[in-house]
């Protein structure tokens, strides 16, 4: 498995080593740090957090991490030097780097485009023999791009991650309908657990429970409480888990009745709309025409739905592309990206329905990975 994950890494930063090369650009910087996380660094090296990485345009690396350990054990890149070396200061490490991989003098050096201008300046002062750019649509957005498409160690990472998922989702199902689960922190914490004991880092984000006088919420606040789950009317649970960093992302729904009339047309309405966009998520297909679909669908009976229709998952919960009626027309599904389909509808009174699956776009449609689905008791 080491050589195979040698010989991923080693591709992902050819690959990347190219896109430098057509921009005329020497060698990238990548920063994770508790300011602002950069899962390019994992994906170009398999090292979790926490480190400067520098890229040249032939494809040599340099991985400068906060834990040297750590990264000797599970990270790939040609020179594993130690952050405290360079005083844990980001551009004596980026300096560092760049003489480690005799990159020439006046070469263009790209820095992560989220840097702040005081910080960008500190960089040109301290890598004075070089044209240093931050700029947006660089070298993070080019990664992010190549991150969107995903290969096929990503892709069994993330079934497994869904496998997992789909057993803690049965695991719910019987536990709300016999009585073991009653409140949203016994929802919240089993998954915690469980997930854990099924060999996951932990979950992808806050996960997320709400019971019927919350479930009016997108993203209700605080994420859980010791409030029952799940009582009469309709309750959201929105989670996923991380295997070897690649993260599931479904969104169930339980509804217990009885139910009123305007509960149950709520739940219809987001059934329909899952099913017939699910349709859409085909190859060369836009984005937008999925979003457009649901969008109509939810007009025709007076609702709109408040947020995107999905997103990708991986190494991060929300990734490329964004599912969404503002996508531009040339945004189009590919073979390889990894998606979620989640329509939801949302009401102070009723309370909110969201479904929510990871689908995997396929030369010749889909596959659904994961099966979350509304479940009534």
């Amino acid at each position: 498995m080491e050589n195979t994950m040698t010989a991923i890494y080693k591709r992902r930063r050819s690959d990347f080593a190219t896109w430098l090369a057509q921009q005329g650009t020497g060698a990238m910087i990548f920063i994770d740090s508790e300011e602002h996380r950069s899962p390019s660094i994992r994906y170009f090296t398999g090292h979790p957090q926490d480190a400067v990485f520098c890229i040249t345009v032939d494809g040599s690396s340099v991985l400068i991490p906060w834990d040297e350990i750590l990264a000797t054990k599970i990270a790939d890149a040609d020179y594993i030097i130690p952050y405290t070396r360079y005083e844990r200061q980001a551009v004596k490490a980026a300096a560092g780097a760049l003489r480690k991989l005799k990159v020439p003098a006046n070469s263009r050096v790209e820095i992560p485009s989220f840097t702040s201008y005081p910080a960008f300046l500190k960089f040109v002062d301290g890598l004075t023999e070089f044209d240093v750019i931050c700029r947006e649509n660089g070298g993070e957005e080019a990664a992010t791009r190549m991150r969107s498409i995903k290969d096929e160690y990503e892709i069994s990472c993330i079934e497994k991650a869904a496998e997992i998922t789909d057993k803690l989702i049965d695991t719910i199902e019987a536990g709300v309908k016999d009585g073991t689960i009653k409140t949203e922190s016994d929802a919240a914490l089993l998954i915690e657990r469980e997930c854990r004991a099924a060999g996951c880092e932990g979950t992808g984000f806050d996960t997320l429970a709400a019971g019927p006088a919350r479930s009016f919420g997108i993203h209700c606040f605080p994420n859980y409480t010791a409030g029952e789950f799940p009582a009469q009317g309709l309750s959201i649970l929105d989670f996923g888990v991380i295997y070897k960093g690649y993260t599931s992302d479904v969104t169930i729904t339980i509804a217990k009745g009885p139910l009123s009339e305007g509960q149950e047309k709520q739940l219809a309405l987001v059934e329909k709309a899952y099913n017939e966009c699910l349709k859409l998520y085909e190859k060369d297909v836009p984005v937008k025409a999925a979003s457009q679909k649901a969008d109509e669908i939810f007009a025709k009976a007076k609702r709109t739905m408040p947020h995107s229709l999905g997103h990708g998952v991986g190494l991060e919960c929300h990734e490329a592309p964004g599912i969404r009626l503002s996508a531009p027309q040339e945004v189009v599904f590919k073979p390889g990206m990894l998606v979620t389909l989640e329509p939801g509808l949302y009401d102070e009174k009723l309370g909110g329905c969201r479904l929510e699956n990871d689908i995997l776009i396929t030369e010749d449609g889909n596959r659904v990975l994961t099966h979350a689905r509304i479940i009534r008791i």
